[in-house]
């Protein structure tokens, strides 16, 4: 394992975003599929208080109860309609891991 904060898991071969579905399930992108990820600072407007889902279906945040008192999210460009947003409570080291693996 490269990273786990009990959200989001980067292991050797993915990234593994907890509580991504409705239901709780987990949503595991192999490296090869992620195209692109942008940091972007969180505010009221950009997500800060979007605890969990999509308010405009382009963009799904995972379950993160902490995400308030956070500061960063990372977009996860995986070609589709749909970007993954995650706030990895170490968006430095999630950054570096994913960048490390962009093809």
């Amino acid at each position: 394992m490269l990273y786990d904060d009990g959200r989001i898991a980067c292991d050797d071969q993915a990234l593994t975003i907890r509580w991504y579905y409705l239901w709780g399930a987990a949503k595991t992108i192999p490296y090869r599929r992620i195209r692109a990820v942008t940091r972007r600072p969180l505010t009221g407007l950009s997500g800060r208080w979007r605890i969990w889902g999509s308010g405009d279906l382009v963009h799904w945040w995972n379950l993160d109860p902490r995400r308030p008192a956070k500061s960063t999210a990372l977009y996860v460009d995986v070609g589709r309609t749909i970007t993954p947003v995650i706030t990895p409570d170490d968006p430095d080291a999630v950054e570096a891991i994913l960048r490390a693996h962009l093809t």
